[in-house]
Formats: C-alpha cells, sequence, structure tokens
C-alpha cells in the first residue's frame, strides 16, 4: 500500500475503517460501505489499486461465486490472494477486497453488467466467462446486449480470456479478445441461444455440444479443456484425465471446475494439483450446504434465475426426499417473477412439495399449472414439525431459493458456511 499515492493511501485506509465499523456493529460484512466510503475520496482508487497485481475476473450468469472460490482456493498454492469472498460483486466490494491485502494474485467476481467497466480499469490478466442467460429482467440489460459490450471492451484490452465455447453468447463474447483459451463446459440451459449472435440467424445444434450458424459461419471454437460428466473427469490439453471427485454436487460444479482448473494453469498451477485443492471446497456462502435439524438433513440449494432452477433440480435427491421451493422479489431478486414461467417444474410431479417466500403465490400458481401437487408453508422449521408428525423416520428434505430468500433461510441457521 506503500506504492500507492497519498490520496490513495488516505481512501484505503478510511475504506477499511468503514467496513470495520460495519462488521463490528452488526450491520453486514463492510464490503460494500468500504468500498463506497473509498471511491469518495478517491474515484479512481480502482485502477490504482489493481496496478502491479495479476487479476482474473470472474463473470457470468450463474456460478460466479463458486468459480471465483474455486479459483482463489487452488491460487493460495502461490501465496495470498485478494478476493471478493463476501460476493460484493461491484466496484465498491472489488475496492474493498483489494484494500485489504497487498496480495499479488486475485481473483474478483465481477456482475456481468458491470464487467467492461472493471475490465477497463483494472486491465487483469484473465479474464473468466462461463455462461449467460436471462435474469432479473426488470433491471438487466437483453443479454444479447450484454454479449456485445463484453464483446466490445474485450476487443480494446491484452487480456487472456477463459471461456465457455458451448454457451454460443459467451463464445461470441470471448472471441472479441485477442488471446483466449477454451473450455468444453457444457450448457444444459439452451433457451437463450438459439440464435446467432454475429447475425441474428437460426444456429444448427445437431450433435451436442458443437453449434454453428449456417448463414454467417459462426461457429463453437475448438476447445482445450473440458469435462467429462460420464466419467467425472477434467480433460486437460495434453490428453491427460484427471478424476474430480468433488465434494460440491453436480454437473455446474464440474464445469466450475474445469473453468477453475484452466484459470489458474495461467499462473503455473499443475491440474492435478489444482484439483486436490478443489476437492477441498464443500460449501460457497451456504450453497450445498447440510444443516441437521430436529433430527432432518436439511440441505440448502441456491437457485436465481431459470437456468440456476435447473441446476438445482439435477442436483435434488430421489424423489422421496420433499423439496421447498422459496422465492421473494425483492430488488437483489428482481421485482419481475415472470421468469417462474420460463422454468420447467414437472420434474417435481411425484415429490412432496412446499411452497414459501413473499411470493409464494406467484409459485404455487406456476406449480399448479405444471400439475404439481404443493403445500404452502410460512418456515422451514414449520414444515420439518408436520413432515416430523407425519413421516417419524424422515431424514432429509430439500430446499431451493433464490437470493433473498436464500440468505433469509440461511440466516435461521446462523448463516451456515
Amino acid at each position: 500500500m506503500s506504492e500507492l499515492p497519498l490520496r490513495a493511501q488516505l481512501a484505503s485506509v478510511l475504506g477499511r475503517s468503514a467496513a470495520s465499523l460495519s462488521r463490528a456493529t452488526g450491520r453486514g460484512d463492510g464490503s460494500v460501505i468500504g468500498g463506497r466510503v473509498a471511491l469518495k475520496v478517491e474515484p479512481d482508487l480502482l485502477a490504482k489499486l489493481a496496478q502491479g497485481r495479476r487479476l482474473a475476473l470472474v463473470s457470468a450468469t450463474n456460478g460466479k461465486t463458486t468459480t471465483t472460490k474455486l479459483i482463489t482456493q487452488a491460487l493460495r498454492d502461490l501465496g495470498d490472494v485478494a478476493t471478493n469472498e463476501f460476493g460484493a460483486n461491484m466496484p465498491t466490494g472489488h475496492i474493498t477486497a483489494l484494500s485489504s491485502t497487498s496480495a499479488v494474485n486475485g481473483v474478483l467476481e465481477v456482475d456481468e453488467k458491470y464487467l467492461p467497466q472493471v475490465l477497463r480499469a483494472t486491465r487483469p490478466a484473465f479474464v473468466v466467462l462461463m455462461n449467460l442467460s436471462r435474469d432479473q429482467m426488470d433491471r438487466a440489460s437483453e443479454i444479447n446486449l450484454l454479449a456485445k459490450k463484453w464483446r466490445t471492451a474485450l476487443a480494446e484490452t491484452d487480456t487472456h480470456v477463459i471461456a465457455n465455447a458451448d454457451d454460443p453468447l459467451v463464445a461470441w463474447a470471448g472471441l472479441g479478445a485477442p488471446n483466449a483459451t477454451w473450455v468444453s463446459a457444457g450448457q444444459r440451459w439452451k433457451e437463450d441461444s438459439w440464435c446467432c449472435p454475429e447475425c441474428g440467424g437460426h444456429l444448427k445444434r445437431d450433435v451436442d455440444p458443437h453449434w454453428e450458424c449456417p448463414e454467417c459461419g459462426l461457429a463453437r471454437p475448438q476447445t482445450t479443456w473440458g469435462v467429462d460428466n460420464d466419467t467425472d473427469s477434467l480433460v486437460c490439453p495434453d490428453g491427460q484425465r484427471v478424476r474430480l471427485q468433488l465434494n460440491l454436487p453436480g454437473d455446474a460444479n464440474r464445469s466450475n471446475a474445469a473453468i477453475a482448473a484452466a484459470t489458474v494453469a495461467g499462473y503455473g498451477i499443475h491440474p492435478v494439483r489444482a484439483v486436490e485443492r478443489l476437492r477441498e471446497i464443500t460449501s460457497v456462502a451456504g450453497r450445498y450446504t447440510s444443516v441437521v435439524t430436529m433430527g432432518v438433513e436439511v440441505r440448502l440449494l441456491l437457485a436465481k434465475n431459470p437456468a440456476g432452477w435447473l441446476e438445482s433440480f439435477a442436483v435434488l435427491d430421489p424423489p422421496r426426499v420433499p423439496v421447498i421451493l422459496s422465492v421473494n422479489a425483492q430488488i437483489p431478486d428482481g421485482k419481475d417473477t415472470s421468469w417462474l414461467w420460463d422454468v420447467d417444474y414437472t420434474v417435481l410431479r411425484g415429490r412432496r412439495v412446499f411452497v414459501m417466500g413473499e411470493r409464494r403465490t406467484d409459485l404455487a400458481l406456476r406449480l399448479e399449472t405444471d400439475g404439481v401437487a404443493f403445500e404452502v408453508a410460512d418456515r422451514v422449521d414449520q414444515v420439518l414439525q408436520r413432515l416430523k408428525a407425519e413421516q417419524p423416520d424422515i431424514t432429509k428434505v430439500d430446499v431451493i431459493a433464490n437470493y433473498t430468500a436464500f440468505q433469509q433461510i440461511r440466516t435461521a441457521y446462523g448463516r451456515v458456511q
């Protein structure tokens, strides 16, 4: 910090003090307020803090927080890492993360809308792009416009992109960069990428994961990294296969791990060692955490948009395990819940389903339309009491919730990690 100009040093100190005060008074982790205070003193602080660092920016609609943690975990083999571990993924949070340590290596989760701005300010070594799909439609840009902004910003830098070649929007954006490493990370949700982002033509997707546009010739880039879900393996550029055996469930997390391994390879970490480090992660900010209450294991899953719900359904336990669905529509969630109609809930037929949250009526109507029987509840413990009274031997329940609903449930259990 001594190499910073005096004004920037003062801004950093004041920001750290504000963050500490926020934590001490129980108002939050201080990530946002610390950055806001610092920016009032030095508006160009993010660029100054980024100088001399080797940063990786991680952006996507889904999986940003998890992939950021995976990359950070592997990079700790090289020493301290600057990261916004609490998920504050806008410039205020980035400033707090970089102000808190002098670590040369850093990994910053970046909100999709802020990526061009943060990219220009920080000039990172790597930009990690995983997926783009509809999200918070009341306040977010159309994703094709977002992809265009990514592509334009990447073309103006010499950063190295690590990107998912299987998502056409991500690939088109990444093709704007001068250097790229392509990963076959998969794409379960395809409803936002049937049209060519270059010319608007209909994409040909006869053999998954290949895609191409017959009109303009845009096609899936050749990949050097990949994930084999059938064998639970990371596929490396030299053809080596490394068993993943992650402690995070599902294909989506195998994809996140493949992206993470490809990224840390750019820092010089061998894939075998990277995977060893990735296996150490069992939960990410409460996601995938299981807590035992009333003798029942309650597993918490976060799903914020149609693509996220699809991935959560894929990791549900067998149908005999009940599931609680909870939806709010606060500012962090997006006020528009019309996205519920883009989710296929028929996979829940035959399962005991409970609905909760501020917008449980919207959710209930959607389930009724898909022929899914449901029961209404106010709290998780209320559901457990009902289940225990009817099924004394019940041992497990899954919970899927969107952002603020998830945080409310997590807080009720002491903000489990």
